[in-house]
């Protein structure tokens, strides 16, 4: 009975039963490294959300924890990210943040579901087009959301719509304050040089680190997270937990995103993992641990979370064996909270900004983007029109239109099939015609077949279908086996389905025309077998 429920017990639950000192001493040394570099990640995602920098700490803190001890990856990280901020702004604006909160709670509870029904495979179902186009779509629009703070532009909060954004940015440009955008730039040059010459260190840490000691030393006059948001407490708030039947409705779209987007991209995130350590997550199990984990994040005042790619790239290249790292980095970050909240308040916006447009530019994979536009057109429409959708309208529509653009282009491409129905042999003496079917019969090419036997005058005294190569069919290929029956028996005709698989067959059978199918062929026995 046990071994039903293997996929759901946590990785950290199994690998830490013979867990060892020398584990221990890289994960720790792991668990260090990406706390750090998470600390001004997480501040820098919740302010681009539209939220306090506080919420994106807390969400590190409990989420990064919950994640680790309870997913089924052994070296995922979780957070805050840069996936979420294009949703969290949104339902912000129009909801407020006890809207994202109760969003957020039911996200988590659909995560639970999914996991529960082992939903976790059907990652494979989104195509990749579709999660590249939305993946460089909201790079686009994180970026964009920074440019006021990158500039140090005088203006009140920028519009949420992305044209009537960048409109407003263009009639701020002569308030830009060149102090500020010189240090904005500056990071943004100091984290690429970094990235490229010295990439074992930490960019993000390290481009705060000197923006804020520069500001410092050279008392220079910009805007600094204690200036915009006031100081950052000390330690996690008292957790509180509130859900509000009556705007359910209003918000479960949006939870419906949120959850389907912490899914696919933990999901992800896991099977990346699994590439580079040759280990093996638990698709159902992490799903369920993203549900808990979003639910605690809301209790404890954050936002909601899911696995960081470059977060759990970071874990792996320093060393992580098992999610004791992704607990230790999440415990990190809380120390650091409560041992420096007053420097943390010291660092400049422009900073900040500089992390995530460099963010941006790693979400964006601008040359795989364009390597997708140059292939198929089904495949760079689906790419084209999901980034499009989610730059200028939002995220939920670009995945649900991108998912039936797919789901159409598949359709076509498997009706574009050639030979899926083909006459294999014809004996007019004895009025026999036997055709080979090939590939799945679906509502796609279901017409073929009808418009073949509809387009004889009247149909042969034996029309034998051979299905050996037909491992699927649906209700719309049985009703027309059911219309094709009928219409021989107009005629005195008879038909036959042979050599059908199990599945197919249980299917007919069901369907109330298992008589068709037959195995042999008594009235052709002193006849030559038409039959290779």
């Amino acid at each position: 009975m046990l071994k039903n429920y293997q996929e759901f017990i946590p990785k950290s639950f199994v690998i830490l039963k013979h867990y060892t000192w020398r584990l221990l001493k890289k994960d720790f040394a792991a668990g260090i490294t990406v706390g750090v570099v998470s600390l001004p990640l997480a501040m820098a995602f919740a302010m681009a959300s539209g939220v306090e920098p506080e919420r994106g700490l807390f969400t590190a803190i409990v989420a990064g924890f919950l994640i680790s001890l309870l997913g089924g990856s052994r070296v995922q990280i979780g957070g805050p990210t840069g996936a979420f901020v294009v949703i969290v702004y949104s339902v912000v604006e129009r909801h407020g943040y006890d809207g994202l909160a109760l969003a957020t709670l039911m996200a988590g509870g659909l995560l639970i579901l999914m996991g529960a029904f082992r939903l976790g495979t059907l990652i494979k179902f989104v195509p990749h087009p579709l999660i590249v186009g939305f993946t460089t779509g909201i790079a686009f629009v994180v970026f964009s959301s920074q440019i006021k703070d990158l500039l140090g532009l005088q203006m009140e909060e920028a519009p949420v719509q992305f044209i009537d954004k960048w409109a407003a940015y263009y009639h701020a440009l002569p308030t830009i304050d060149f102090l500020t955008a010189g240090v904005g730039i500056g990071m943004v040059v100091f984290i690429f040089v970094l990235k490229k010459w010295a990439p074992t260190i930490p960019w993000g840490i390290a481009s705060i680190i000197v923006a804020s000691a520069l500001c410092a030393i050279l008392h220079l006059p910009i805007a600094t997270v204690a200036s915009r948001f006031g100081q950052l407490p000390h330690s996690l708030p008292m957790p509180t937990f509130q859900f509000n039947f009556a705007r359910t409705l209003d918000v479960l779209p949006d939870a419906i995103t949120i959850a389907l987007l912490a899914g696919i991209e933990s999901l992800l995130s896991a099977v990346i993992a699994d590439s580079v350590t040759g280990g093996r997550h638990k698709p159902n199990c992490e799903l369920i641990g993203q549900g808990v984990a979003n639910i605690g994040s809301i209790i404890f005042g954050g936002i909601p979370a899911t696995a960081a790619i470059a977060r759990t790239a970071t874990n792996i290249k320093t060393g992580a064996q098992t999610p004791l790292a992704g607990m230790i980095h999440a415990t990190v970050v809380m120390v650091l909270l409560w041992a420096c909240s007053s420097l943390v308040g010291g660092i400049p916006l422009p900073a900040l900004a500089a992390i995530l447009v460099a963010v941006a530019w790693q979400m964006s994979e601008l040359p795989h983007f364009f390597k997708i536009v140059r292939t198929s057109r089904g495949d760079a429409a689906i790419l084209l029109t999901s980034f499009m959708l989610t730059v200028l309208l939002d995220l939920t529509v670009a995945v649900e239109v991108g998912m039936l653009m797919a789901a159409f282009f598949f359709m076509k491409r498997m009706s574009d099939v050639k030979h899926v129905i083909s006459l294999e042999t014809r004996l007019p003496e004895q009025g026999v015609e036997v055709y080979k079917m090939r590939g799945p019969f679906f509502f796609g090419v279901t017409d073929r077949l009808r418009n073949l036997i509809m387009q004889m005058e009247s149909p042969p005294k034996l029309l034998v279908l051979r299905m050996k190569h037909v491992p699927v069919l649906d209700a719309t290929a049985l009703q027309a086996l059911r219309e094709i029956h009928q219409r021989c028996l107009m005629h005195g005709s008879k038909l036959v389905l042979m050599e059908v698989q199990p599945e197919p067959s249980q299917l007919i059978k069901g369907y109330g025309l298992g008589e068709l199918i037959t195995s042999s062929l008594p009235e052709l026995e002193k006849t030559p077998s038409p039959f290779p």
